[in-house]
């Protein structure tokens, strides 16, 4: 439960021409009292900024223009996919990858087929995108009359996603309110940039236009991810169901909103320790990993008191229902995965977690890679050289003796991680090997960048990093878009000019995927059907 709010009034709440924004003219819109009560859910309206005197810290006017910029940014960014949308629907009129499973038993669900003797066997998530589909495009043919045929239709169920884009547009605006501080006068600017960038994030952006999980598993991932921010947890872990009706590996990133909740209470009593410890003045720990030492005493000490551990118990139990139904699905189904498993077997793949690192710093450059930075990584290695030594040695292991090449990477030539492991990784044996120094400066660039959260914060993420990651076979960028975003969300807000970078970036790979997959078709011998580049 969060405490009582005791923060500003705000006027605008209530005043429907400060929200319609650049619609019109904006009246003014007299005060409105509204007395102090306590806030289980978040504020959902546009964006106003306060002191903590309760008066508008930077003017009225400073707030609303927020509100337009929030509103210009998300009416361009649907304008242009809608274009878009508009293009791919000319040009892909039949079913394409995936959608040849997705798009039929959808359409099946549609006509009211829903018998297991209807489910198609090569299908390996559960049927959260068909049943949600149909509760949104079967209530357009009550309303404005259209045929099963229609609202069944390819395109009809393909805009299902870019409803989803939107969504996922507010909720990413939503995100960085919370996560982020608001104090700096340029940090409006700075979350609309963030915003819009994260909207458009290619790999994620790409499926907004196609009948794929990406963008229903996004958006009730972040929305679980905001409800526990607020501290509605019950609201969070019944997101967190519906994500995991989407993608089965969503279960790991509603752990991670219980692992947040965690991870306050643990950086709550690790800063009264630390401070207990400071009032006695009693001499520091010293010698190597001592660090690691005294937070290893703390958590033992902490899980040993039967007050913490039903706090937390207290506080997550719903995320405990959520993974005990998960238990009960493993144990019933014999497995995490549903329909084709042999396609989809579990490993220790170690090496996705170096290749997700490879990912992060390729579309995070403008804030990971900087001379100031390599200077930095240079140093501390030459300051600790054996820690890295060691590190390099144990990276090498878990590359030679842990890396998997699925047999889907091998044979499709459509996905572009065909062309990476082609060119890249087999290009010789010891290429693998020489991209070690690479893999460890991303790594360390990565957690660099995560400094400013507390550190149980960071134990908690990387852990649901290697739990979304490891298992996976197959090497797929698709599976590297949550653990991205979230990653993206909690690195401070990056200057001005690094998020225009960052923007134009996304927007010149956007314009090259599109532009290839739409117009750069080509053939295989033994098929006639027009095959398509994609992620």
């Amino acid at each position: 439960m969060l405490p009582e709010a005791r923060g500003p009034r705000s006027p605008s709440i209530l005043c429907l021409p400060a929200l319609l924004g650049p619609l019109g003219p904006v009246p003014p819109c007299a005060p409105i009292s509204i007395p102090s009560v306590k806030r289980d859910s978040p504020d959902l309206s546009l964006p106003r900024t306060f002191s903590r005197t309760g008066f508008l810290a930077r003017g009225p006017e400073m707030a609303q223009l927020e509100g337009y910029y929030f509103s210009a940014a998300l009416s361009c960014t649907f304008l242009v996919s809608c274009l878009l949308f508009s293009a791919f629907s000319r040009a892909l009129r039949e079913p394409y990858m995936d959608e040849i499973f997705h798009l039929p038993q959808a359409q099946r669900y549609c006509e009211g087929r829903f018998s297991l003797s209807q489910w198609d066997p090569m299908i390996t998530t559960l049927p959260g995108l068909y049943l949600l589909s149909v509760g949104v495009v079967k209530p357009a043919s009550w309303i404005f009359g259209w045929s099963e045929h229609v609202v069944c239709s390819i395109g009809m169920l393909r805009f299902v996603n870019l409803l989803f884009s939107v969504g996922n547009f507010y909720l990413l605006y939503l995100l960085l309110r919370k996560v982020q501080p608001r104090h700096k006068a340029a940090s409006s600017v700075q979350r609309i940039l963030s915003t819009v960038t994260l909207a458009i994030f290619p790999t994620l952006y790409f499926f907004n236009f196609l009948y794929y999980t990406e963008a229903g598993s996004m958006f009730f991932t972040l929305f679980a991810y905001l409800m526990c921010l607020y501290g509605n947890h019950k609201t969070s872990a019944l997101l967190g169901f519906c994500g995991f009706m989407f993608r089965q590996t969503n279960i790991i990133w509603a752990v991670f909103c219980a692992g947040n909740v965690i991870a306050q209470k643990l950086t709550e009593a690790w800063k009264t320790e630390l401070q207990k410890k400071k009032e006695e003045r009693l001499p520091p720990v010293r010698g190597p990993f001592s660090e690691f030492r005294k937070i290893l005493r703390f958590l033992l000490a902490y899980s040993m008191s039967f007050k913490n551990l039903s706090a937390l118990l207290l506080l997550t139990w719903p995320y405990g229902l959520l993974a005990l139904l998960f238990c009960a699905f493993v144990a019933v189904n014999g497995g995490v995965v549903i329909g084709d498993r042999s396609s989809h077997e579990a490993c220790l793949h170690f090496p996705q977690l170096f290749y997700f690192c490879s990912f992060t710093l390729f579309f995070s450059f403008p804030h990971l890679l900087s001379l100031s930075k390599i200077r930095a990584f240079l140093c501390l290695v030459w300051k600790r050289k054996l820690q890295f030594f060691a590190v390099t040695l144990v990276s090498i292991f878990l590359v030679w003796r842990f890396t998997y090449a699925h047999k889907y990477l091998l044979a499709d030539n459509r996905h572009y991680t065909f062309y990476v492991w082609k060119r890249v990784f087999q290009r010789h044996e010891i290429v693998r090997y020489l991209l070690v120094p690479l893999y460890i400066f991303a790594g360390w660039s990565i957690a660099d960048s995560l400094k400013s959260k507390p550190i149980f914060w960071n134990l908690m993420f990387f852990v649901c990093l290697f739990a979304v990651t490891v298992p996976q076979k197959l090497l797929e960028f698709r599976y590297f878009i949550l653990p991205y975003v979230i990653y993206r969300l909690n690195i401070p807000l990056p200057p001005t000019s690094r998020l225009v970078c960052e923007l134009g970036c996304y927007a010149v790979v956007n314009f090259l995927t599109f532009y290839i997959f739409l117009h750069k078709t080509f053939q295989w011998p033994n098929s006639p059907d027009t095959q398509r580049f994609m992620w």
